[in-house]
């Protein structure tokens, strides 16, 4: 085959990422998906367990909107009104009224001039960082930020990159100080929510730092947060990091509809005029085609039911279960992350035993991620656990009885 040597050195590379032990490996098919039913939440079936139900505790989808009626039945008749796909990118003639009233409806939301929505929300950080920064800008990230942050400097390669120390406050303050001459613009990009830890970004201090340096660069200090993990998850009407902190709004703030809201993309709100150079400049937003018609009305759908009596119900619920379990962790003497946000992170500190948990877990009927050296420092191995509002007390009651028993 003319691509024989190409396999080759795909097969190398993969077999590389095998014995380094960061490969993903085979992926879990679901096959069915049980809805909750009275004290128990829902279950799903995997391809190849034949009908053993797992409890899922690895899924961003934390107030368990994805499985609600009413939100299937807009995208259901989304779907039919104006059919499965767009067809098109935005600009050509993919937008449909659907994208705009989801854009409008998340600005309003959000309490900012503007919104866009993107295929995802990996898409939306590489689509909004890329273009803000050029040749006179300086970036100063979290050392813990996401990948997709990461990859947006290394496309938009700026003047100026400094990686800080975990939230360390005095480590940015000491970098905007240092980089004053040096660029018209800086950019402080933060994770709102730290996705593998549940902490979070102390966005208040991290604008009021930003303000006190503004007045040095010509072009602004620009803060711009990814609460992807945050949004319709955090703060007690689920407007995310921002209102957890009681921060004034960061200049620019990107979100997901895939994980809190239960349906697909990803978004960026901020003032109209960023809006519409995004619009021109934005490659993932120009030349990608957008989530489709019945998508965009779901999500319409499960931010009215966050920005309601309802989904505040389901948010302090979701922070009950979230409270709960960590009680129930300390009662084990099981080492976390405490916080208010269902991302609850088992340190357990030691890479052979977190596999072996996780392993335990799976045969015992409960999905969760584990991250192990040479993914985190070693030391840091942990077992990221996910509280979702669909999960029910009885089910992490029976969790933390399997972790009562865990191997040693």
């Amino acid at each position: 085959m003319p691509h024989d040597r190409l396999d080759d050195a795909l097969n190398a590379h993969i077999h590389g990422l095998e014995e380094a032990g960061t490969a993903k490996g085979a992926e879990t098919i679901v096959t069915s998906v049980s809805r909750p039913e009275g004290s128990r939440g829902p279950r799903v079936r995997l391809e190849g367990q034949g009908d053993k139900a797992f409890i899922r505790l690895n899924s961003n989808s934390y107030l368990g909107l994805s499985l609600l009626p009413e939100v299937i039945v807009a995208e259901e008749e989304g779907s039919r009104e104006f059919g499965a796909g767009p067809g098109a990118v935005r600009f050509i003639s993919g937008s449909y009224t659907e994208h705009r009233d989801l854009e409008a409806d998340l600005a309003g939301f959000h309490d900012r001039e503007g919104g866009i929505v993107f295929s995802s929300a990996y898409a939306a950080v590489l689509g909004t960082i890329a273009p803000l920064i050029d040749s006179e800008t300086a970036v100063i990230s979290d050392e813990l930020n996401h990948n997709c942050i990461i990859n947006a400097m290394r496309m938009a390669r700026p003047a100026e990159k400094v990686i800080y120390p975990h939230l360390d406050l005095e480590a940015l303050d000491a970098a905007l100080t240092d980089l004053k001459g040096k660029v018209r613009r800086a950019m402080v990009v933060t994770d709102g929510i730290f996705s593998m830890r549940g902490d979070h970004a102390p966005l208040d201090e991290i604008m009021k730092i930003a303000r006190a340096h503004d007045e040095h660069f010509p072009e602004n200090v620009v803060v711009v947060v990814d609460d992807s993990h945050g949004v319709g998850a955090f703060g007690r009407t689920g407007r995310g990091t921002e209102e957890y902190t009681n921060s004034p709004p960061v200049d620019v703030l990107i979100g997901t509809l895939g994980k809190a809201f239960g349906v697909n993309g990803g978004y960026v709100v901020g003032s109209s005029t960023l809006m519409r150079y995004l619009r021109e400049s934005a490659p993932t937003y120009i030349y990608s085609n957008p989530i489709t018609p019945g998508e965009a009305r779901a999500c319409r759908k499960a931010l009215e039911i966050v920005d309601s009596p309802r989904g505040v119900e389901r948010l302090e619920h979701l922070l009950t279960l979230t409270r709960f379990f960590e009680e129930g962790l300390g009662k084990l003497g099981i080492e976390t992350i405490p916080g208010d946000h269902p991302v609850v992170p088992l340190m357990i500190r030691d890479t052979a035993r977190t596999r072996a948990w996780v392993q335990y877990l799976f045969e015992n009927g409960v999905l969760v991620t584990g991250l192990t050296y040479p993914v985190v420092p070693r030391g840091d191995e942990e077992i990221r656990t996910q509280i979702n509002a669909d999960h029910t007390k009885e089910d992490l009651a029976q969790v933390l009885e399997l972790l009562a028993s865990a191997p040693e």
